[in-house]
């Protein structure tokens, strides 16, 4: 469980990371204008990185939601397997 924390925590980080780095509809982003020289296609011109930011951003949603999800199975069967303190037997008065 510790490790689907830690990974939890790393992934909520990075998406973070990746949504403060997209550009905004008011074009305050921290990419600004043009995220490049050349008027082509490519990964580094403003269009790539955005759609580029957008594939990555929609798969750290992805494992975040199933981080979460595997999170509740994992605990839910740990809870069934615990006993409850109602049903715990009572400790015994001592005697005198």
């Amino acid at each position: 469980m510790n490790l689907l924390l830690t990974i939890h925590i790393l992934i909520t980080i990075a998406l973070i990371a990746i949504i403060l780095l997209q550009r905004s509809e008011g074009g305050g982003g921290l990419l600004g204008g043009s995220g490049g020289g050349g008027a082509g296609g490519g990964m580094f011109t403003a269009r790539g990185a955005a759609n580029l930011l957008t594939r990555i951003t929609a798969v750290l949603a992805v494992l975040f939601i199933g981080n979460c999800i595997l999170m509740t199975i994992i605990t839910s069967s740990q809870l069934r397997h615990a006993s409850s303190l109602l049903d715990s037997k009572k400790p015994e008065a001592p005697q005198s």
